[in-house]
This record gives C-alpha cells, structure tokens and sequence, in this order.
C-alpha cells in the first residue's frame, strides 16, 4: 500500500504535486483498478496517492459552441448513462458505459480511468475510438491535445508522462446521419471483463453508407480499427450480403491472443459474429444493448453536491457512519472496508472477495452503493457512510430485511449484507421497479448458495408494498 495520500482539490495544486515527484506516484480517482492491482501486489514500491476526486466541477459532461462533447475526469460511467447528452450525441459510448462491470462499480469507475488503464479490453475506448476523440492533457507546464487513437503505444502503455494527467475527452457530437451500436462479448451478463469488443459507427445518405467506422477491442494490443471493412461498406446499404462480407473482412484486420477468458480461434470467429450482428441491428434500427428510461444505478446522492473541502491532516479521518461522528486514526493504507469493520467494529459489511467482484461488502457512500473494499479508507473523510447496521430505524428493521425474513431469501447469509444495501438503494432510487429493473440493480451482488429467486421475490414484494401506499 501507499506510505502518503494527499486528498487534492484544486488541479493547480495537483499539476504542482505531479511536478515535483521525489517517489513512485498514481492519480486515484474512482481506485477500481488501482486497488486492485494494490490488493495483489502490483504496486509495492508505490509511495505517494494523489485523490483527485474531490476537485469540484471536475465531473461535467457538456457541449460546447461548436458542438463538440466535453467528458470531464471525474465523470463515472454511470453519470454518463444517466446524461442526456450522451444519450442524444454519443449512444454507443452510453451502451459501453452501461455493460461495465456492476451498478456499484460504476457509481465510482470514471471514464477517463478507463482509457489510461490502457488495456485492450476495456470498453470505452472502443467507441470513443470510433468517435475520434481527443485527450486534453495538463501538466504544469500546460495543456496538449492527443488523438485517443495516438494515445496507446501498446497494452497498458501510453503517451502520458508522469507529471501529466488527462482531463477531459472531446468529440464531436454525432450528426442525425450517423447511427452507432456498440456490442460486447463476455463470460457473463455482469462484472465481466470483454472476451472482445467493438463499435460501429455508420453515417448515411438515404440507404447509403457515405461514412463507416469499426473499432474492435481485446483483439490485439490496442484497440484498433477494421480499415478495409470501413472502406468496403462506404457507398453500399447494408444487406444480408453486404453485412456478412464486412463481418469477414472485419476478422482479417484482427490479432487476437489466448488468454483465460478466451482462445484466439474463439476471437477470431467472434469478431465477425459480432461485427455482423451489429451492422443488422443499425439496419433493423434495434441495438441489442438498450439503456432503460430510467436506469437503476444506485445513487440518490443530490446532483448539485459539491464535495466538502477536505482538510485533511493525512492522519485523522473525519467521517459521519450510520449518524453517528467518528475521528479515526492510522487508517491511511486501509480501504473503507477495513475502516468500518476493524477501526468502528461494525462487521455486517462482509469481506467477499476483496476484489469489487462479489458485492457482499456494499455500502453506501454519499448517497450512493459502493464497493468497499476498492475505495480507499481516506475517502471517507468528511463523507456520509452507511452500513447494513444503519438501515434499521429504532429498533425496527428496514422493509428490505424483513421481506429477506419473511421470503426465506437469506440462505447461508454471507452475501446477505451486500443484496439488502443494494436493494435499499434501488427501491429509494426507483420504489416500484420492475423484474429487470431488479435484476440489474442486485448484478452486482453474487449469492453462492444461487438463491437469487428469493431475493428477487424479497424485493418485488417491498416494491408492490409501495406501489400500494403510493
């Protein structure tokens, strides 16, 4: 773990900390890679944590005179699927944001993280590749614009030196010509990594394709484009032939590997399944990947909170848990998972996997669900926390717990926690919500003893209750 975490808040002073590096230093803003890495080990020389996200006005999505998109650093993935904006002027970027990982994982995980992690798999940069965006980059010396596609020098490589960070995403807005569609292949429906990936980004004349851009991901070393597919389509509608031979050139362009989410004989014959499918559902006007109206994303938090300025000594945590105020000590190299079970002994959050892939030590973290055990213990300072021993009221348990008892959803209880904090929050965000709806909003949450019809029944009986006292 680190040995200094700073809690930045304004970037002249983070370009200024950037700039006078004297030990190994990382950027952390959402953490759900980092940490990762950090739980096993690939960061022990690492000295000094930069957190940037508490930079105010630092999470805007917006459209400038020109037209063009402005996706700023601290914009989650799931800020971006509830954005208006993206939904009208970026659509495939939206369907990719919606496929990664888990409700809570997104609530925290920031596009701009996405595309410096760099590595061939991950999925925005594919469509913002198709895109033809540009990275504003801004080190103390001043700001450079990069080409996304100019960004990556191979698998977790790029252009970034180190006293630079990057601080938005610009694009050009897409035209009322152009449809994209963005399909992902993967092990399963959530928190899964791409087996591969790719965007398509079509604009017309009529029934004629004037414009073609496909983007593929975990395929080869960077994400590429499938240039003599682009070029074969330009000037043709899309028909059962056209799609199918475009499909085909799609695979030649590609340099896929075996790994343990897939072979390469695998990628290789996906690749063209999944260019194909895409061209068909342009045509038939009808994505696979289609973003509910209203989305279950697990954050009630106020959308005009502006973080508190952090005033952090680097020793004592400041922080409010279930209503109650706790200072805390020596918790610097903890995540906030270890913070509320070992330091305030409150251990209905459990300890899963340690990795943000089980969901059992959900919590709430200013409004919103979050994985505890990837967020860094320093974030709690000055923040709202709430643990499964805080949805109870006087003595009474939540409606969510007691439909759990009364449903028989509780089977071996581990995971229990983490699906009773993650239906909290759905049925405040969203009271009456739907089977799907459900389904989505608990993907985050794993139950080993696959008692997942009991859960769902637990909650659609809390969601009919206030539907009937609405």
């Amino acid at each position: 773990m680190w040995k200094h975490y700073h809690i930045i808040e304004t970037i002249d002073e983070l370009v200024a900390k950037l700039a006078d590096q004297q030990a190994p230093t990382r950027i952390i803003s959402g953490g759900t890679d980092l940490m990762v890495e950090m739980h096993n080990g690939k960061w022990e020389e690492l000295e000094v944590i930069l957190d940037i996200s508490r930079i105010a006005g630092l999470d805007q999505i917006w459209r400038d005179s020109d037209g063009c998109i402005h996706i700023e650093a601290l914009v989650t993935h799931n800020n971006a699927v509830l954005s208006s904006i993206l939904r009208d002027a970026a659509y495939p970027l939206v369907q990719a944001c919606w496929r990664v990982a888990t409700p809570q994982i997104r609530n925290r995980a920031t596009i701009v993280g996405n595309l410096v992690t760099a590595s061939p798999a991950n999925d925005t940069i594919t469509p913002l590749m198709a895109l033809d965006a540009s990275l504003v980059i801004v080190s103390k010396s001043g700001e450079r614009m990069v080409k996304l596609a100019d960004f990556y020098q191979g698998v977790r490589k790029t252009v970034l030196k180190k006293d630079e960070f990057v601080k938005e995403v610009v694009f050009e807005s897409m035209k009322p010509s152009q449809i994209g569609n963005f399909k992902k292949s993967a092990l399963r429906r959530a928190q899964a990594i791409s087996t591969l990936n790719g965007c398509v980004l079509l604009d017309f004349e009529g029934e004629r394709i004037v414009d073609a851009k496909i983007t593929l991901g975990s395929v080869a070393p960077t994400i590429i484009h499938a240039l003599e597919a682009e070029k074969f389509l330009v000037g043709k509608s899309l028909t059962p032939d056209v799609t199918q031979t475009a499909g085909k050139l799609a695979e030649a362009a590609v340099k896929p590997i075996s790994d343990v989410r897939a072979s390469q004989e695998y990628r290789y014959y996906m690749v063209g399944v999944l260019v194909e499918n895409c061209l068909n559902e342009i045509e038939n006007r009808d994505p696979e990947i289609k973003i509910p109206r209203r989305p279950a994303v697990l954050d009630t938090h106020n959308r005009n909170f502006t973080h508190p300025a952090a005033n952090w000594n680097g020793e004592v945590i400041q922080t409010v848990i279930n209503g109650e105020r706790f200072d805390i000590a020596d918790q610097g190299q903890r995540n906030l998972l270890g913070l509320v079970r070992e330091k305030v002994g409150l251990t209905g959050t459990k300890n899963g996997c340690g990795e943000g892939e089980c969901g059992a030590c959900t919590l709430h973290l200013d409004g919103m669900a979050v994985v505890s055990c990837l967020v860094p213990a320093p974030r709690a300072h000055n923040a709202a926390i709430t643990t499964v021993e805080g949805v109870s009221k006087n003595g009474h348990l939540h409606p969510v717990q007691q439909a759990f008892i009364d449903h028989a959803a509780v089977q071996c209880g581990y995971c229990t926690p983490g699906f009773v904090m993650s239906a909290v929050k759905l049925l405040e965000e969203i009271p009456e919500p739907d089977h799907e709806t459900i389904r989505e909003g608990i993907s985050g949450n794993l139950c080993r003893c696959t008692g997942y019809y009991k859960i769902v029944e637990a909650i659609e009986s809390v969601a009919s209750a206030n539907g009937r006292s609405a």
